[in-house]
């Protein structure tokens, strides 16, 4: 790993943590809205994310192997989409509703705020521990370049 690779990671954690906040941030701001741009109820988004280059298992292997280079990549995590949830839209009785149907039920958003609410503070942790991460990463460099004075 490359001597900013721990930052690279961290600041890799940040962005995807930030991604994922403010699709929770749109996710609670519709979650009653009932007709979009299409005509059709909001739906649910959520942030896919994986591992970026390559495994933990294999990083390892590769820095305590007798080869190990120090500018293999970094790793880290990237988005690899926001995905539209597939969980059934809720029915709301309510036939004075503009977009009730015939039968007076109104087709809400599948956003649950309790839900939201909970991964919104699981990305606020993540980013926290990324931010510390980064933090201890700097002071180690910072001591690293104070002992070789």
């Amino acid at each position: 790993m490359s001597l900013f690779g721990a930052i690279d990671i961290s600041g890799s954690g940040l962005s995807a943590e930030r991604l994922r906040m403010d699709v929770t941030a749109e996710n609670l701001a519709n979650a009653q809205s009932t007709r979009g741009a299409d005509g059709q109820p909001y739906r649910r988004k959520e942030v896919v994310l994986r591992e970026a280059g390559g495994s933990f298992d294999g990083a390892l292997t590769a820095a305590m192997g007798p080869g190990a280079k120090s500018g293999a990549p970094a790793g880290g995590v990237e988005v690899v989409a926001i995905a539209e949830d597939t969980a059934p839209n809720r029915m709301i009785y309510d036939p004075g509703h503009p977009d009730a149907d015939a039968e007076g039920y109104v087709s809400m958003p599948n956003v649950d705020p309790v839900t939201e609410m909970v991964d919104l503070i699981a990305a606020s942790r993540a980013y926290e521990a990324n931010v510390t991460a980064m933090q201890t990463a700097k002071s180690m460099f910072t001591k690293t370049l104070d002992i070789l004075r």
